[in-house]
């Protein structure tokens, strides 16, 4: 009996082993690791803010900044990375706030100072929203190693609409003070990841 029992818990063993090896889902994720400083991801910038004010990345230093680069009429990828900034930003509590939420349009044809300020309205009351022409934006999306570019809709009978998408990359950074690359987490990361890495700053 007891050697029954011992070739059933060694073949359990066994098969969590299998499991944890070959699907990569089920192994312990590590967190993301802070850099330090030296990836070449941030640079220099000229946008507007949601009141046509200009901004600079002058303007962000001395605080940690937690960027996404989408644009408003993105149907789900861009509002849920916005949700989710806004969900780590609330659960990070006091720790969270030296963190400034900014949000970067790819779309600045359309994505107007008063468009989003109408768009950012549904997220955290700290975010800053920047849009400027079509080079700014550019330039922008460039400095962050951001890819960006228009992909028109199509219709059933796969007719160009005259609409267009932004395909574009999705990470959310998270920069130093002094506007350099600390961390990246993908769009579909969990709120928690991000608390987790807001909370590990240091805020002295």
């Amino acid at each position: 009996m007891v050697k029954r029992l011992a070739i059933a818990l060694a073949l359990l063993l066994a098969t969590l082993l299998v499991l944890l090896l070959y699907l990569p889902e089920m192994r312990p994720q590590p967190p993301v690791s802070m850099a330090s400083g030296a990836v070449a991801i941030g640079g220099p910038f000229t946008l507007v803010d949601a009141k046509g004010e200009t901004v600079t990345d002058a303007n962000l230093k001395g605080r940690y900044s937690l960027i996404y680069f989408g644009f408003t009429n993105c149907p789900d990828i861009c509002p849920l990375a916005l949700q989710t900034m806004t969900q780590a930003l609330e659960a990070a509590g006091p720790a969270a706030d030296g963190v400034q939420p900014v949000f970067i349009s790819v779309d600045p044809e359309r994505d107007t100072a008063d468009a989003l300020a109408g768009y950012i309205a549904n997220f955290h009351p700290r975010f800053l929203a920047l849009t400027g022409t079509v080079e700014q934006a550019r330039e922008a999306a460039k400095s962050y190693k951001v890819y960006a570019a228009k992909a028109p809709v199509k219709d059933a009978d796969g007719k160009e609409t005259g609409d267009y998408t932004v395909n574009h990359t999705g990470y959310i950074y998270l920069m130093d003070r002094d506007g350099k690359y600390l961390a990246h987490f993908p769009s579909e990361a969990k709120a928690d990841e991000i608390t987790a890495a807001i909370r590990q700053l240091p805020h002295g």
